[in-house]
């Protein structure tokens, strides 16, 4: 079957949890990625890519989001997506031109409007699902937020035929089309031997905005030497040790380190709970990471903290009680996907014989004739 991958680019969560199924499935279909950002540069070198429009938040000079920044960023591409321009018409004729016979999202907009359009199936693979589609789970403090972001996603991205998420947190489905799994882990990550180190993990996810002066010092003041990802610097500083983008090493630092301080990406939550790292989250102001975060604690297998007002102490009471952290690890272990490919390979044989009629009734349709011409009998 042709199949049309789509990935939504901001960070690199959506690309990671995309690599861990991607090769399964294109043992036995034609698959194209559709994806921009930083999906894009994730995922090219390695599938067949075609580079889509992407949306995504815009910082200011604090390390938070600026809302007039984003809005004006993403001004024209939200109006390329809502009333046609020529991202959406890329996308369908790209769809149009490979024969997409299905469609699988993780979070992408364009390919799940394309598809609609263009009345390819769809199937929902993605985190954010778990907000939108499944029964809310809110905290008091995050519940209109979490109703007004779930009622935006399905406006935005519709219901599709088969939805499946991805979390490394339970919720219960509120529809009869919604499957949930556990956490994606790759093969680099189902491959690496855990072990404790005597290191701190750092991750951030938009480091060049995240990796503010307080949180530099935050961490120069530990105790302890600190391996940094995402940020624009590279090399030895004291106790701390920046290293650029890699998958295979940030897999083995990640399985190797004493603890791990980030963003609250679900990915990044989930190869950690796997490895039986402790989490002190940092979360964006997005709903989902804030989400994210309030579980992590919830489960017991971290801590939040405030980006914003990190200081020292706070990474020390959080390391402090890295062993309780560990011990609820065994309570969260799971790996989703074989089951996840096992839906995905069900639903794709399920929806196959719904798109092949479909397309056995348009093209037996009679084609209109054109001016001065008589239809075909």
């Amino acid at each position: 079957m042709r199949i049309a991958y789509g990935v939504m680019g901001y960070g690199r969560g959506h690309a990671m949890r995309t690599m861990s199924v991607l090769p399964a499935l294109q043992a036995g279909h034609d698959i194209t990625v559709f994806a921009g950002g930083d999906a894009y540069e994730v995922l090219a070198p390695r599938f067949p890519t075609v580079r889509i429009p992407t949306i995504g938040y815009q910082y200011n000079s604090a390390g938070t989001h600026s809302l007039p920044k984003t809005v004006a960023r993403n001004f024209a591409p939200m109006r390329d997506l809502l009333f046609g321009g020529p991202g959406s018409a890329q996308v369908e004729r790209e769809m149009k031109a490979r024969g997409i016979e299905l469609v699988i999202s993780d979070s992408e907009a364009w390919t799940h409007r394309a598809a609609q359009k263009l009345g390819i199936p769809r199937i929902s693979f993605d985190h954010v699902g778990i907000i939108a589609y499944c029964k809310p789970h809110f905290p008091p403090d995050l519940w209109a937020l979490g109703m007004r972001d779930a009622w935006g996603y399905r406006q935005l991205m519709g219901v599709p035929e088969r939805i499946l998420v991805s979390s490394f947190y339970p919720a219960e489905a509120a529809y009869p089309q919604v499957r949930i799994v556990g956490p994606m882990l790759r093969d680099e990550v189902v491959r690496e031997t855990p072990r404790s180190g005597d290191y701190l993990l750092a991750y951030f996810n938009k480091g060049e905005h995240q990796y503010l002066p307080h949180v530099d010092r935050a961490l120069r003041e530990l105790d302890c030497r600190v391996i940094v990802y995402g940020t624009g610097l590279r090399g030895d500083s004291e106790n701390l040790e920046f290293r650029a983008p890699s998958v295979d090493g940030f897999v083995r630092d990640l399985a190797h380190c004493r603890a791990v301080l980030s963003t609250a990406g679900n990915q990044l939550i989930g190869e950690a709970i796997h490895f039986g790292k402790p989490i002190l989250a940092l979360p964006e102001a997005a709903f989902e990471q804030r989400l994210n975060a309030h579980m992590i604690e919830r489960m017991g297998v971290g801590q939040r903290g405030d980006l914003m007002r990190l200081t020292p102490s706070d990474i020390d009471r959080f390391l402090g009680n890295g062993a309780w952290h560990r011990s609820n690890m065994s309570d969260h272990p799971r790996d989703g996907r074989a089951q996840a490919i096992e839906h995905l390979q069900a639903d794709i044989e399920a929806l196959m014989p719904k798109r092949r009629a479909a397309c056995r009734a348009e093209a037996a349709k009679p084609r209109r004739a054109r001016f001065g011409q008589r239809a075909p009998a």
